[in-house]
């Protein structure tokens, strides 16, 4: 009985056997021995191992951190006042420290300077400021306050820190209306000295200068008066007088288009944007109305739709088609070009047309020759 007790029973000596074994593993294991085998065991050590290098690996997180806001120091123990402090005391308390701290007001070896040197007192100055700067503002003191409770937010703080300093102090929208403004009065100044300049060469033009000069004299403008005294002109102001009466003329009679037009408030980019509703809504109202007429019930062209669909099928626009003459305009109703089969047979001749035109044309030959011989490159004195 005694056998089989040992050799079977939990509670006899063979159970005490395991009871030994294990007690030894385990001393091994602690001394460094045999439980290196074990595959349970070495995978514990591994994920502690990845736990302890991660929890490493990561930033410490602190609520004051070096670079921002005052640094290590509390703003408020800068400024020896409290987190509920008010504004007013915030500033009372400022400008005592500041007054104590300037550079101009430091005075070295006096009672109140024990164990300062000018370069201290200028840091403590400057750290002054900083904890007045963030303090004195509410969303800056916000998240200030913030960074403080809840130190874990590491990359919160950094971010919202120098997204504040990196900010423009203006705001964006009285930039983009500066902007457009300045863009506006370049376009204003640039198409008036543009319709300046074509006007000046018009004037030296001797058929618009003729006809001014007759319509002048028509309208009694250039009647020469004898004038006797001191009211009497010289030759040279007459003539000034004469130059800007027929100017005038020409600027009221002839209708410029094009990039040399007279310059119109309307055209500049401020007042395109505050007029684009206006349009948006016209143009959305007249494309309506062109599918229902025209689309719907199949009404007949007018003679102004016809020249848009004629400009639009040559890709013109509206000042350029403006400035072709009435000549050019009728002979295209003639010829039915808002019908886009017609318009493609149109410009098929006309290119046939300028393929004759230069393959016959003296000056044409002429430039293909020298383009052949000498080309854009090179240096000629040749007077054609």
């Amino acid at each position: 009985m005694s056998a089989a007790g040992d050799g079977t029973g939990y509670g006899g000596s063979g159970g005490g056997g395991r009871l030994t074994e294990m007690a030894a593993g385990m001393e091994r294991c602690r001394g460094g021995g045999g439980c290196a085998g074990s595959p349970r065991t070495v995978r514990c050590w591994w994920r502690l191992a990845v736990i302890l290098f991660s929890v490493c690996s990561l930033p410490v997180a602190s609520g004051l951190v070096e670079g921002l806001y005052c640094g290590t120091e509390v703003c408020y123990d800068v400024l020896g006042v409290s987190r509920e402090a008010a504004k007013l005391d915030i500033a009372r308390a400022y400008r005592q420290l500041a007054r104590k701290y300037h550079p101009d007001r430091f005075r070295p070896g006096e009672p109140d300077y024990e164990g300062e040197t000018r370069e201290s007192a200028h840091k403590k100055f400057l750290l002054i400021a900083t904890a007045y700067e963030t303090l004195k503002d509410e969303e800056s003191r916000r998240d200030y306050d913030y960074m403080l409770d809840h130190p874990e937010e590491y990359y919160q703080h950094y971010y919202t820190y120098y997204r504040r300093q990196l900010t423009p102090k203006v705001d964006v929208r009285i930039v983009i209306l500066v902007t457009i403004c300045a863009i506006s009065i370049f376009q204003f100044y640039s198409w008036h000295s543009s319709y300046n300049e074509a006007i000046n060469y018009l004037v030296t033009v001797p058929k618009y200068r003729i006809q001014a000069t007759e319509i002048a004299k028509q309208q009694g403008l250039l009647n020469r008066t004898k004038e006797k005294g001191k009211n009497r002109r010289s030759k040279e102001e007459i003539r000034e007088q004469e130059e800007e009466v027929i100017r005038e003329i020409i600027k009221t009679k002839i209708d410029i288009k094009g990039g040399y037009q007279k310059p119109n408030l309307s055209d500049i980019l401020l007042c395109q944007i505050v007029l684009f509703p206006y349009y948006l809504t016209t143009y959305l109202r007249w494309y309506a109305s062109w599918i229902y007429r025209f689309t719907i019930c199949r009404e007949e062209y007018g003679e102004e739709e016809k020249f848009y669909l004629i400009r639009r099928n040559m890709k013109m626009s509206p000042s350029q088609f403006d400035s072709l003459e009435d000549s050019s305009k009728q002979t295209f109703l003639e010829k039915q070009l808002w019908i886009k089969d017609n318009y493609e047979v149109h410009r098929k001749q006309q290119e046939e047309e300028m393929k004759v035109k230069m393959a016959t044309d003296p000056r044409m030959k002429r430039y293909r020759r020298w383009m052949k011989n000498e080309g854009p490159g090179r240096l000629t004195f040749i007077d054609d």
